[in-house]
């Protein structure tokens, strides 16, 4: 029996492959990656806020946040005359972030108060609503010692955990509609080894923000941790942390 002939190939990898090159062009310019590593504190930021982070002008900036919100990288809200933006999802946060890992570590800064920004940046600071840095590579190490994660190919929050976790009064409830991860390992770009993401990553962030173990550093992503955070990590987690000089 003769088999049909193929009157032509699947369209499908040119399709995807077009897609994939227009994502990557959103991100292939200077000012638009430098505005998405600013929103990657988990915050809305206006387009002025973005201007100043990225060095270039609020039309500037406007003409590239029109872009990223059009690629399904930023969601935009108006409040007045406002116009706010922020990383579109979690989905999205983490690309940004694995791409920054990929990169490599950026070029040594420039001048005491870079290098100052720079090493705080490494110390402690957000990544989308999850914590990183040093800090955040620290607290799933402590939450892996003390048996409330376990980690294969990613991490995973144990009945230990689950206890723990409660007894805070942190809450890791699925939000109705959501398909976010309870637990999710995401690659920290300056420690280079992974950091707790996922439902259980942002409860834990949220919550250590509003029990004031953490402060935040002026307009950016880096983080303190105070005396109060200092003691509470020590006597829940065994985790050592020392003030910034």
């Amino acid at each position: 029996m003769e088999r049909p002939r193929r009157t032509g190939r699947s369209r499908e990898p040119e399709r995807s492959g077009q897609r994939l090159a227009e994502l990557a062009g959103l991100l292939a310019d200077p000012t638009r990656a430098s505005v998405c590593l600013a929103l990657q504190d988990g915050r809305a930021w206006t387009a002025g806020e973005l201007a100043r982070a990225a060095g270039v002008t609020a039309a500037t900036v406007s003409t590239h946040l029109d872009k990223l919100v059009a690629g399904g990288l930023l969601a935009e809200a108006r409040q007045g005359r406002h116009r706010y933006v922020h990383i579109a999802g979690p989905q999205i946060s983490q690309l940004i972030e694995d791409l920054a890992a990929h990169a490599g570590p950026p070029p040594a800064p420039r001048g005491l108060r870079a290098a100052s920004a720079g090493a705080a940046m490494a110390r402690a600071r957000t990544c989308y609503d999850h914590l990183a840095g040093s800090l955040g590579v620290g607290v799933t190490d402590a939450l892996l010692r003390r048996g409330l994660l376990q980690q294969s190919t990613g991490f995973s929050v144990t009945d230990e955990g689950m206890e723990w976790f409660a007894r805070l009064g942190i809450d890791l409830a699925q939000r109705p509609g959501s398909r976010r991860p309870m637990a999710r390992s995401c690659v920290d770009w300056t420690e280079r080894r992974p950091h707790l993401a996922g439902r259980a990553g942002a409860a834990l962030c949220t919550y250590a923000l509003d029990e004031r173990w953490c402060e935040r550093i002026g307009s950016a992503r880096a983080l303190r941790v105070t005396a109060k955070g200092r003691d509470a990590l020590a006597e829940l987690l065994d985790l050592r942390t020392e003030a910034p000089a």
